[in-house]
């Protein structure tokens, strides 16, 4: 049986929620759409569903053009039963970056590490792929099913946006699957979403992470500004790490509930999964990929302890870095 054979085996419902990471990317739209699909296919009927809200414009546009239909979690939950299955789509159970939802969680596709098992009926997590719409692309492909040009579209840019066009973490399966949707798939439309991704406030995050870099022996820390979408503090890590003199890129932002950080690190010995794991242990969450990775740290304050809280961070990340 080929793995989305053996997930369907696994669905017991004719309508299942596919349920995507809080504020969620490209990637993990792309992935639900394309499972979607898939599940139509099959002759399932499924809901995308998320948390927070939809940050970036371009992957606002991207469902808009593609035509993708998403549901947030607040606009559904009195629908939502206990008998309901849900499939997790580039996100794991236990994770910051995602909530329980009345139902039970069978299913997990996904390309990020395993920090805290948890028990699926089925999972294909795949850390060693780039991009999650790599996983659902070769669905299609090795079960022969029909990928039409909305789904190859969406799967394609998702795959670049999580590769950073294909400069981080890419693998060889990512590649190969873009390869096959090139000519499926609207150069177009992914050339537009690509070169439409700031809002003009966005500039005001870069302006007040560049004035308040520090930088101590090629690790950065960088702060957005209070509030900043968690796409854009990623984007804004990413910038950072583009400095000749930095090789690992930590930039945070003060949400209502506490401290978001998104991890960037260009050098194979500085895990930034491991690391951001390590650095947050007891008083937050975080992980992910050797390159990429989040954490969240919890908090309640004034201005001036969440100063003393950023300055124990920066010391946790420089010990577990340079011990």
């Amino acid at each position: 049986m080929t793995k989305l054979e053996q997930l369907i085996a696994k669905i017991n419902r004719k309508h299942v929620y596919i349920q995507m990471h809080n504020f969620p990317d490209p990637d993990a739209i792309a992935s639900a759409f394309g499972l979607q699909e898939l599940l139509k296919y099959k002759g399932f009927l499924a809901t995308i569903c998320y948390k927070g809200k939809i940050e970036r414009y371009s992957t606002e546009k991207m469902c808009q053009i593609l035509e993708i239909e998403i549901e947030n979690i607040e606009d559904i939950m009195e629908q939502l039963s206990e008998k309901d299955e849900i499939i997790l789509v580039d996100a794991q159970k236990g994770n910051s970056n995602i909530i329980n939802i009345t139902g039970e969680e069978i299913i997990c596709i996904d390309h990020h590490p395993t920090f805290d098992k948890r028990e699926y009926h089925f999972e294909d997590i795949r850390p060693e792929v780039g991009a999650c719409a790599t996983i659902i692309a070769q669905y299609f492909f090795e079960n022969d099913i029909p990928m039409n040009s909305k789904v190859a579209t969406a799967l394609s840019f998702g795959i670049r946006m999580d590769t950073k066009n294909l400069s981080r973490g890419v693998s060889k399966l990512d590649m190969e699957m873009l390869y096959q949707m090139f000519d499926k798939c609207d150069q177009e439309i992914i050339y537009s979403l690509e070169n439409s991704h700031l809002y003009f406030e966005d500039l005001v995050a870069y302006s007040k992470a560049i004035y308040s870099i520090q930088v101590y022996d090629n690790v950065s820390f960088a702060d957005t500004g209070r509030d900043c979408p968690e796409g854009l503090i990623a984007s804004v890590s990413d910038f950072m790490l583009a400095l000749v003199e930095v090789t690992f890129s930590i930039v945070y932002s003060r949400k209502k509930e506490g401290i978001k950080l998104s991890v960037r690190s260009e050098v194979a010995k500085h895990d930034a999964g491991r690391i951001t794991k390590e650095a947050l242990a007891g008083i937050g969450n975080g992980g992910g990929h050797a390159a990429m990775a989040g954490g969240f740290v919890p908090f309640e304050g004034d201005d001036e302890q969440v100063e003393l809280l950023v300055r124990e961070i920066q010391e946790r990340f420089l010990r577990v870095i340079k011990p």
